[in-house]
């Protein structure tokens, strides 16, 4: 006897097997979901904290997570390609905190640094501020597992920054100028510059540049915005701007020169895991480095972060092949 169905039981039973594949759908995808769970806490999903390949020919670039660390990272990245490198990049990773511990464990193979700047973080009782005193005892200060190229003749060091109208006015190159004129300097910094050796207490004691305490104005962007516009209008006579700020020469202005290393020498080094420095590798980055003038690193920060606002890695690769280093080198 054949039975019939009506269509009324017809649709319940559609209905109760859409139901059952939902349900069996939902149990494999919460079992998948757990699995990933599991997997993900057995393991590490930082990159940064695994040990990496210490061996292989591949390099790693790495940055820290400022703009002028990641376009001399492309740098880097650009010419070891060019000269047969297999690179991959990891940008923006954050302080040294973060990056250094990275560069032991060969998960990054070479970072752009400074050299007075690594010195201090390696020896918190340094002292060297000249460069080749920097250079000299960062050497020392390396250990067996980092080591460092040629460092570039460019530096992004704290400086002190007058208006072009200033220098002329009193005739200023160099820090020790602008001495006499001590009563009249309001000088414009961080906070921190007024008890920081490099800062109020080392210009006094270098240059007998002797800035009141209600001359000081404290400005907190690190020689940023605020600070150039405050000395471009004039509520600054002198300020802390850093050497390879746009602001320089989108301003005019002039850095007065050093003579006596009160600010520690920061020209910029690559920073290598030991066992991934190699002569070939070294070649390359150090024949970037000798172009990589502050003028440059200028011109690398103005295309990144003026107007144009350039990806650092077009403005790197952009910069190496008007300094000729599209090809191997050597």
């Amino acid at each position: 006897m054949k039975t019939s169905i009506t269509p009324d039981a017809a649709r319940h039973g559609r209905s109760a097997l859409r139901l059952a594949l939902r349900a069996t759908r939902f149990i494999v995808a919460a079992a998948a979901l757990a699995v990933a769970m599991i997997l993900s806490a057995c393991g590490n999903s930082d990159p940064l904290t695994s040990k990496g390949d210490c061996k292989g020919d591949g390099l790693v670039v790495g940055s820290a997570n400022f703009p002028e660390s990641e376009t001399v990272a492309e740098v880097y990245a650009e010419v070891l390609r060019v000269n047969g490198f297999k690179v991959d990049t990891k940008l923006n990773i954050g302080s040294r905190e973060a990056y250094i511990p990275a560069v032991r464990q060969c998960a990054i193979s070479v970072i752009p640094e400074y050299n007075g700047n690594l010195l201090q973080y390696l020896d918190k009782n340094a002292t060297a501020t000249s460069a080749a005193d920097v250079n000299s005892a960062l050497t020392a200060a390396l250990g067996a597992d980092l080591a460092v190229g040629t460092p570039a003749p460019g530096e992004d060091s704290d400086a002190v920054v007058v208006t072009k109208a200033t220098a002329e006015r009193w005739n200023l190159r160099s820090i020790g100028d602008l001495a006499a004129h001590s009563a009249e300097v309001k000088f414009g910094a961080p906070a921190e510059l007024q008890e920081r050796p490099g800062g109020l207490p080392g210009l006094k004691k270098n240059y007998n540049l002797d800035i009141a305490a209600n001359n000081f104005v404290p400005i907190a962007d690190g020689g940023g915005p605020a600070t150039v516009r405050a000395l471009v209008e004039g509520q600054v006579t002198a300020a802390n701007i850093f050497t390879t700020s746009p602001a320089i020469t989108q301003n005019n202005l002039v850095v007065l020169e050093d003579p006596k290393h009160n600010f520690p020498a920061q020209n910029v080094i690559p920073l290598f895991n030991a066992a991934k420095k190699t002569d070939k590798a070294l070649a390359a980055l150090n024949a970037a480095s000798a172009k990589l003038t502050t003028a440059e690193l200028i011109k690398l920060n103005e295309a990144v972060s003026g107007s144009s606002k350039t990806e650092p890695k077009a403005a790197a690769v952009a910069w190496v092949a008007a300094q000729g280093l599209n090809t191997p080198a050597g």
